[in-house]
């Protein structure tokens, strides 16, 4: 990612991010801040799900998109996720809504803006996240092996225009909260990602 960066951006941001877990509550806890990362470098990413920012309610967000811990209940869109998997690919989701043996498994689940002031969405837009997120899509554009990259919703969708490289494949559909009555349901993600991958050589993700 370090070619993609302006230091003096993201050196701003940490200043910002370590100020606000010092005198806010932030999501994620800052030790899972970099869960996505640690779980599927970019050099192991086959895919990528990108969510816009983490869960604000206390016990949700660690750091993967769309995920959330074991025992937590799953929120609305992750279980419209799982109703599309199912349908699409006839697998019974996990019990739980711990997205994390799929980023063991080459998916990184990274929100394109990191954290998240307890209770108030989007509070930490514009600070340089988005800056640092995009140098991650900058990271994967640039390698000479397929990534399948899957946008849902109108902001994960402007992130296309940085997927440049012909080899890679841009899934597309409506974000999956039910507060978007159309343009998830039924957009067979999936099958999509599996076929791309299949059709580079790549084995499937294991959704189950």
């Amino acid at each position: 990612m370090k070619p993609y960066l302006d230091l003096d951006v993201v050196r701003r941001l940490q200043t910002f991010v370590e100020q606000e877990y010092a005198t806010q509550t932030v999501f994620p806890p800052q030790e899972d801040l970099f869960t996505a990362f640690r779980l599927c470098p970019p050099e192991q990413a086959r895919v990528l799900i990108l969510g816009q920012d983490p869960y604000f309610k206390a016990g949700q967000a660690h750091g993967l998109s769309f995920s959330v811990r074991p025992g937590v209940s799953i929120p609305p869109s992750l279980r419209n996720v799982y109703k599309e998997l199912r349908e699409d690919l006839g697998v019974t989701p996990p019990a739980n809504g711990d997205l994390t043996p799929w980023a063991a498994d080459g998916v990184l689940l990274l929100n394109a803006i990191m954290t998240v002031r307890a209770g108030k969405a989007g509070t930490h837009a514009k600070k340089g996240w988005e800056h640092f997120t995009d140098a991650a899509i900058h990271a994967l554009n640039a390698f000479d092996r397929r990534v399948v990259f899957v946008l849902w919703g109108s902001y994960a969708r402007k992130k296309a225009e940085l997927v440049t490289n012909p080899q890679h494949v841009v899934i597309e559909a409506g974000h999956p909260s039910p507060m978007n009555p159309a343009g998830f349901l039924g957009s067979r993600p999936f099958s999509q990602i599996d076929a791309a991958l299949a059709e580079a050589g790549l084995p499937p993700v294991h959704w189950a």
